[in-house]
């Protein structure tokens, strides 16, 4: 295999920038501009803080271990539930006594390696049994907006084992609501009396026997609100904020609460008394690094873990601007998009190909102007003769994600750009599984 001219291997990394490997050129290295701090799963398997202009090498794996490391590049965000890992201050247990609440919890750490996490324990009365944050300060919605709450859970005992999602009435008149089976690691229901096309639900073990639940919806009428509402369920078939008599020694365990805009519940981000937003991660390298990208042939290559439905791109060249670019990208419906865009001119999306699965997949895009070709897994994934918007100034910069299409939502576990444009053998051969 060819020696790539720019390769980023995310393991890679020191005081706010990624070490690139360029053998031919000699050019910078990737810097990282993010102005705030933000949290990843380290690779002893914790969420932890990483100072703002610092990368996130994310450990994190799907099924509850750790992982390999793989760059974590996200979007602003903000969390807008108040105390998202003290479930005493400014929450409540909505229009019914139905929850007590211990914090600082002996029982297990919390997702972060700290005692924080809350034990949740019905009262005994026959009503519905739900912890809802924002209980004195609300939340204030905007009608048209998909919002996300999330939140960590650890099964207890009893009714405990299973936790229910749903939003504030006269803000989502859909009456959604999703359930989740602690034991098991899944989405049992995600259901709602009207409907709703952003309704969906996810869940994610983070390892220890926690997991990060997940709902999303659409709010129907401006207003204002409770944030995040957890409520204790009986069952897994139960319906909407059921109602039952608790046994006041059964519990689950919660923490780290996030109420955001958007259809992707993102890195979590810890709150006391106020909302708290993350700012957008921007990765790029540029100067000399021209003489490392193909001007009239070359190859962008990329790894990525493929985990949300957002749409955003992988990795970009371009002439330091947004005028002139060439693209790999994923859409909202998991297919791998190739755009270009020529100054002055409208972005052209040159090869859509058949949607991807969740999960890590390969992608390398061969091309001269009017010869592209996409490779995915091993397979062809499109190709395209068209000529009139390629770049038509000098390309000088590469960059992680690119903020012309949006921010890739997810992780990043290689990447590389090559001067020449491999033969369909090499593509096959570099992208295979």
């Amino acid at each position: 295999m060819p020696t790539p001219s720019l390769l980023i291997v995310p393991a890679r990394f020191k005081s706010g920038k990624l070490y690139s490997q360029i053998p031919t050129s000699g050019a910078g290295d990737f810097t990282v501009t993010r102005a705030t701090t933000a949290t990843r799963v380290n690779a002893s398997g914790f969420i932890e803080s990483v100072a703002s202009g610092i990368p996130r090498l994310d450990y994190f794996a799907s099924d509850g271990t750790v992982g390999c490391p793989a760059l974590l590049v996200e979007p602003s965000a903000q969390n807008l539930a108040f105390h998202s890992s003290d479930w005493t201050s400014n929450w409540g247990a909505g229009t019914a006594s139905g929850t007590t609440v211990v914090t600082n919890s002996a029982i297990s750490l919390a997702p972060d390696g700290t005692t924080t996490a809350n034990e949740i324990y019905p009262t005994s009365g026959n009503t519905f049994h739900v912890r809802v944050s924002n209980s004195t300060t609300a939340v204030t919605y905007v009608s048209g907006n998909v919002y996300t709450q999330s939140a960590f859970f650890k099964a207890g005992i009893g009714v405990g084992i299973q936790v229910q999602f749903h939003n504030p009435a006269a803000r989502f008149s859909q009456s959604g609501y999703a359930n989740f089976d602690l034991i098991n690691g899944l989405v049992s229901v995600v259901s709602g009396t009207t409907a709703d096309t952003n309704r969906a639900a996810r869940i994610e073990n983070y390892g220890n026997g926690w997991y990060r639940c997940s709902y999303t919806a659409t709010c129907t009428s401006a207003g204002t609100g409770v944030g995040v509402a957890a409520a204790l369920i009986a069952a897994s078939g139960d319906t909407r904020s059921p109602s039952f008599s608790g046994t006041v020694t059964d519990y689950l365990l919660g923490w780290g609460a996030q109420l955001e805009t958007g259809s992707v519940a993102t890195s979590y981000i810890p709150t006391t008394t106020a909302s708290v937003t993350r700012n957008t991660d921007v990765v790029l390298v540029s100067g000399a690094v021209s003489g490392s990208i193909g001007q009239t042939q070359g190859t962008i290559y990329a790894e990525v873990d493929v985990r949300s439905s957002s749409a955003g791109s992988f990795i970009s060249i371009d002439v330091g601007d947004g005028s002139n670019f060439i693209i790999i990208a994923k859409s909202s419906n998991f297919t791998i998009l190739v755009q270009l865009r020529r100054a002055n001119g409208s972005v052209v999306a040159i090869i859509t190909s058949s949607a991807v699965s969740i999960g890590v997949h390969k992608i390398a895009l061969a091309y001269t102007n009017g010869n592209y070709v996409l490779y995915i897994d091993g397979n062809s994934g499109g190709i395209s003769s068209d000529s009139t918007n390629y770049p038509a100034s000098t390309l000088t910069r590469c960059s992680l994600a690119n903020t012309s299409y949006g921010i890739f939502n997810d992780r990043l576990r290689a990447a590389a750009i090559y001067t020449t444009r491999l033969s369909n053998a090499q593509l096959i051969d570099m992208t295979w599984q």
